[in-house]
């Protein structure tokens, strides 16, 4: 069955019709709109509470608990769960939400057109019938005027009164009169059988073929609605294995808990290396009274020459302070964290400096790493200078060596630290600062492990005045600087703006544009202390060298 045929005087109808269609299509596209925006409600609601419970977190902080570790490995789930419901709305708008508007869009375009044709079609006919009417109206007018001629002509020639020239006249006001019935009559006729060729078109080829486009483009738009629906199912079809995959990790991590496994890490994270506390002794306080009672009286013997209790089996102060492993703890056990962690006990301190040295070691590797590879671009730079200048990589090589120098010293540091722990005789532990050792060392250079000689005056410069550039450093004593075993830390780096020859005793021979390495800055007599790549130290003028210090240096 067809529109045209079926339905050819419908005209109206039809344009409501169709346009019910389209609305009807846009309810539905607003329909998928609002759900997809609960998807991306619920993933944004989802990823929010992921965000909240598991929150950024340092190295120290990661979960080692098999239950924390799953929990952490759920709400990752959760989060790839939350990406998957993006995935939905994100495809909802795309292949069904946007193609809906799309195609809504092309609808109400075609629909246009082909209402405007039906339209122009049902004019054209209108003005056929209009010319034909009018030209029927002209044919009745003139017919009727005729007719009053002809009453008038046979009036007159009956009239014996009326003079021949009046009769003359009205034969022939009705020749014209019939002459003009006739031209009316033949347009009539010719305007008729126009309209009725017209109309004949318009209900049997016009009307039809518009009526039949409506028709397609009604069912194509209720086919792309059956299209959408699909695809709005496949779109979540799609995403259920990954969510399955997402559900199955959540199965999987609620497994891994190991009850057995949390209980040993509690003993490793807790566990202090210390012996568990003996027996205590009885102390007798009666021993200097005075024993006259009977003799089932159980008596003391006294201590010859009022020798007061051997206090090797007395209460220490040392022993009560060992009871806040089973009671409250006391303060010193709160206090702040330290360098060498000395305020741990022994075993969780061994293993945080032993964490600690470890990645200082991945961080020496990677500035070796770094290293190795500017030493080489600049070979190739060196060979082929059109790539580039090698001096430009100096400055990357030289900061690469200072912060190789201070990671070296850190491991040193942390080494010799590690080595107390463990029992190892430690050639500089006299020197180390001690968690339990409440002295003040005096004001003086500090040194690579952070303690502090007390040697007053240990370095004799030139006074404090800018050095002559022509003149070499001259210091009295260098000894107690450089007969130590321990390189200082690396704080900056230098370049050289002029040479120096470095001939007295305690300075450094440079070279003009070579970088050093600084160690120790400028008291304010003229000199700083640098070292070179080689490992030779020295003292330079200052205003020789350009100084770069480092960020860590200027804040200490």
């Amino acid at each position: 069955m067809t529109w045209g045929t079926e339905l050819w005087d419908q005209f109206e109808n039809l344009d409501k019709h169709t346009q019910w269609g389209i609305d009807f299509l846009e309810r539905y596209s607003k329909f998928v709109k609002e759900r997809l925006e609960i998807e991306q409600t619920y993933a944004k609601q989802l990823r929010n509470l992921v965000k909240k419970y598991c929150p950024k977190r340092s190295k120290d902080d990661e979960p080692r608990f098999s239950s924390c570790v799953s929990f952490y490995s759920i709400l990752n789930e959760l989060n790839d769960y939350a990406g998957q419901r993006e995935v939905v709305a994100e495809e909802m708008g795309h292949k069904v939400y946007g193609e809906l508007m799309r195609y809504s869009q092309d609808l109400k375009s075609e629909r246009k057109q082909h209402l405007q044709e039906g339209r122009k079609a049902q004019q054209y006919l209108d003005q056929c019938w209009k010319q034909m009417d009018n030209s029927k109206k002209k044919f009745e007018r003139e017919c009727k005027e005729a007719e009053k001629s002809q009453i008038n002509y046979d009036r007159l020639d009956n009239d014996i009164n009326a003079t021949k020239s009046e009769v003359e006249k009205a034969k022939s006001q009705l020749y014209l009169r019939t002459h003009s019935a006739d031209e009316s009559k033949n347009e009539y006729a010719a305007q008729l059988q126009n309209f009725n060729g017209e109309q004949w078109k318009h209900f049997n080829v016009a009307i039809p073929q518009i009526f039949k486009n409506l028709q397609d483009m009604d069912e194509r738009r209720t086919v792309k609605l059956g299209e959408t629906y699909r695809s709005f199912a496949d779109v979540e079809r799609r995403v259920i294995p990954i969510i399955s995959k997402c559900l199955e990790g959540m199965v999987t991590a609620a497994k891994a808990v190991d009850q057995r496994k949390d209980s040993a890490i509690v003993v490793e994270s807790f566990k202090s290396g210390f012996e568990p506390p003996g027996d205590y002794p009885f102390e007798d306080y009666s021993q200097n009274l005075s024993r006259t009672g009977s003799d089932n009286t159980i008596s003391t013997p006294k201590n010859e020459g009022g020798v007061k209790p051997d206090p090797k089996h007395s209460i220490s102060k040392t022993a009560k302070n060992k009871l806040w492993l089973f009671g409250k703890k006391p303060k010193s056990a709160l206090a702040p964290s330290l360098e060498d962690f000395s305020h741990l006990p022994p075993e969780q301190r061994r293993k945080r400096l032993q964490a600690r040295i470890d990645e200082l070691s991945k961080e020496l590797q990677k500035e070796v790493d770094q290293r190795d590879a500017l030493n080489k671009m600049k070979d190739v730079y060196e060979k082929n200078p059109q790539m580039g200048d090698p001096q430009s990589l100096q400055p990357k090589i030289s900061e690469t060596m200072c912060n190789m120098e201070k990671l070296r010293s850190e491991i040193h540091k942390n080494e010799s630290w590690l080595s107390e722990v463990e029992g190892k005789v430690s050639t500089r532990g006299d020197r180390r600062p001690s968690a339990d050792v409440n002295h003040h060392a005096p004001h003086g250079r500090e040194s690579p492990e952070g303690s502090y000689t007390d040697v007053p005056n240990q370095e004799h410069r030139s006074p404090p005045h800018q050095p002559d550039p022509r003149q070499a450093h001259q210091p009295d004593e260098f000894d107690d600087e450089f007969d130590d075993d321990d390189q200082l830390p690396v704080i900056g780096h230098c370049k050289a703006l002029y040479s120096f020859n470095g001939q007295n005793e305690g300075t450094l021979l440079m070279k003009e544009n070579e970088v050093l390495y600084i160690i120790e800055e400028d008291k304010g007599d003229g000199w700083t202390r640098a070292r070179k790549q080689s490992g030779e130290e020295g003292y330079v003028p200052t205003s020789y060298v350009e100084i770069a210090m480092e960020k860590n240096s200027k804040d200490s």
